[in-house]
């Protein structure tokens, strides 16, 4: 009879297929010396495991990210000369001709229009900003995203004409951050007060980069009259203006850190920024700065990742110890744990890379992170 439930005949006069007899296996033609090693190819000389060399790899060329963006490369030839013949200096000290070099080859500031700089897109800035070294990249930023933009953005047609043209050649700085309330706009301490058509500003930024290098400073700081926010052009020089050096850093070395203080300093009128006035200011530069930061950090992780891809392919480490006799048994628990870890890692991180559509069958990454969660545990050592 049927069983309604799974549908699978259980009848004993339902016909059923037999297994095909047992043969078993042919004995071997011949006798094998027990030393002997069998052959797959038995036209190759025999060499022993110890005398091969581990070759050297050399993956082949993937095609570069800016194949995607050929309208916007056409700059990127600069930046990535400057930091792949200058790489030494580029990564453990501050180099002021190097940035000078930036702003003659139109990297600072290269989405504005006009006033001598690039006018190029926002993806054409993005590309930039991934070749260029995390510690320059970070005074670029400040310079582009923090300088130029409030000037462009937010400043009079005479303090464009004045700073833009020339800010490939000065450095400038941004003063937000605040000792007792970091970024937290809401909190600011700095404050401006007008006396005799100038505004005095009294307060004290801290953790800003190139502070101790800049020629020019945009600071915000807290109206007293009416208690909005309002940033202006400081100058180097001016009175009651200081700027210490933060030291001991082991984190962005090429970046000059410092603080800027402020001691009733005399800002003429024409030196504010005339359509700044509340948050808008300030964010809409730190907008700009995490869009560059955005593309830079992946320039950074993709030089990771190609090193460490180079180096452990190319590693000869402990040779072919299981060919030659010489495995533990706690290498291979060791090895399988890690390798099993770190696959299920990267498949995770790569699923993230695909949106939505991770989880899709279509493109088998979930497949795979789900085999590994399982490989993870089975034989085990987890």
């Amino acid at each position: 009879m049927t069983n309604k439930k799974d549908n699978i005949a259980t009848s004993s006069s339902d016909p059923v297929d037999s297994p095909p007899p047992y043969t078993p296996l042919p004995s071997q033609s011949r006798e094998v010396e027990p030393n002997e090693t069998t052959r797959l190819y038995p036209n190759v000389p025999k060499h022993s495991y110890s005398s091969i060399p581990t070759p050297t790899y050399n993956p082949p060329q993937q095609p570069s990210i800016t194949a995607y963006y050929q309208p916007e490369t056409v700059i990127l030839g600069p930046a990535v000369s400057i930091f792949d013949l200058r790489s030494e200096p580029a990564v453990t000290w501050f180099d002021r001709e190097i940035v000078t070099e930036m702003g003659e080859l139109g990297l600072l500031g290269p989405t504005i229009q006009g006033y001598g700089c690039s006018g190029v897109s926002s993806v054409a800035y993005g590309l930039i900003a991934r070749e260029v070294e995390s510690g320059y990249r970070s005074t670029m930023s400040v310079q582009s995203s923090l300088v130029m933009h409030p000037i462009y953005a937010f400043g009079s047609e005479e303090q464009k004409q004045k700073y833009l043209p020339r800010l490939g050649e000065i450095i400038g700085a941004f003063g937000l951050t605040e000792p007792n309330y970091g970024s937290d706009v809401g909190g600011m301490q700095s404050y401006s007060q007008k006396k005799n058509g100038v505004y005095i500003l009294n307060g004290s930024k801290t953790w800003i980069t190139n502070s101790p290098i800049a020629d020019i400073l945009i600071v915000w700081a807290k109206s007293k009259e009416d208690h909005k926010i309002r940033g202006f052009i400081l100058e180097k020089g001016m009175e009651g203006l200081s700027t210490a050096t933060i030291k001991g850093k082991l984190s962005l070395r090429a970046s000059i850190t410092g603080m800027i203080m402020m001691d009733n300093v005399e800002v003429p009128e024409e030196n504010l920024l005339p359509h700044a006035e509340g948050l808008k200011g300030p964010f809409s530069c730190l907008n700009n700065a995490r869009f560059g930061i955005a593309w830079g950090v992946l320039g950074a992780s993709e030089f990771c990742l190609a090193k460490a891809r180079e180096y452990a392919l190319n590693r000869n480490q402990f040779g072919r110890l299981k060919d030659l006799g010489k495995l533990a048994p706690e290498m291979i628990s060791l090895v399988k744990r890690n390798s099993c870890g770190k696959a299920l890692e990267i498949a995770r991180s790569m699923r993230d890379v695909l949106g939505g559509n991770g989880i899709s069958d279509e493109y088998h990454i979930i497949r795979h992170e789900q085999n590994l969660c399982t490989t993870n545990t089975y034989e085990g050592i987890y």
